[in-house]
């Protein structure tokens, strides 16, 4: 199994770890920490040290309650950090909702745009299918970031989340993109309880019947903060643990703050002959 990107064709045949980028001053766990393009870029090339596969680089805060910023602000946030790491030999992705922001990117020879929308905004679907090979990740989420959070409902989560996924999934292959372009995101923590976000965990099998690959990401949710009772700082190890379970029930791609614990354990999983 492959993922199909603009400049790499990642081999999903053992998982991915895809370190995470804010260039914002305002994320759930690291804020600010790396909101210049100088302290960006140092952290992406300590996340490749660390054995990241995949840098994803993001100008805008999705955690709940988080207020939109503007195209522009977020253009002028994340464009020079992409151009510095489109440099450093490794996949690069965009975590943007916006379709201008997307389509700069691309024309700078971004790899992979990663919504948490999935290609719902007006637009985003026909620049993506524009594009001769970028990969893609939809994500599911229920409401938008400012209230996501505050009654989030379903019937069946996973099989909700599940036809959701693959309804824009089968949209995108329609407007001609490969299947190979494409991975899917339950989207943790994004419109979801405690319990749905657990249910989903064990409900990956099923999410993975539509025919692709699943990026998970668990890392320092606030589900975890429920489980263990520890702030989102503290949450190294339920991290780590959540990425190796989401692994174990199939993820291809876990996306995480901490690349060098979960490369780590990952490294012992295979070497164990776990499933993963």
């Amino acid at each position: 199994m492959f993922w199909q990107t603009t400049r790499f064709r990642i081999d999903l045949t053992q998982p991915r770890v895809m370190g995470i980028v804010n260039v914002t001053p305002d994320s759930f766990s690291d804020g600010g920490a790396h909101a210049n393009t100088a302290a960006a870029l140092a952290h992406c090339e300590q996340l490749l040290k660390d054995g990241a596969d995949i840098l994803d680089i993001g100008g805008e805060s999705t955690r709940p309650g988080a207020q939109p910023v503007t195209v522009d602000e977020e253009l002028a946030r994340v464009l020079p950090v992409l151009e510095g790491a489109l440099k450093l030999g490794c996949p690069v992705s965009l975590d943007t909702l916006k379709p201008e922001v997307m389509q700069a990117a691309l024309d700078r020879g971004v790899d992979i745009v990663n919504d948490v929308n999935a290609l719902r905004a007006p637009g985003a679907v026909e620049r993506v299918a524009a594009h001769a090979a970028c990969g893609v990740c939809l994500m599911h989420m229920q409401g938008e970031p400012r209230s996501m959070q505050a009654l989030p409902a379903y019937a069946d989560v996973v099989a909700e989340v599940g036809a959701f996924l693959a309804a824009r999934a089968g949209l995108l292959r329609r407007h001609g993109v490969a299947a190979e372009r494409i991975v899917l995101d339950p989207g943790i923590g994004f419109g979801k309880s405690v319990e749905h976000n657990f249910a989903l965990l064990r409900g990956q099998p099923a999410l993975l019947e539509a025919g692709y690959p699943l990026l998970a990401g668990w890392s320092r949710k606030s589900s975890l903060g429920a489980v263990t009772g520890r702030a989102a700082g503290a949450r190294l190890i339920a991290s780590v643990a959540a990425a190796l379970a989401a692994v174990q029930h199939g993820a291809s791609i876990v996306r995480v703050h901490d690349v060098a614990a979960t490369v780590d354990a990952l490294k012992v999983w295979r070497a164990a002959g776990l499933p993963g």
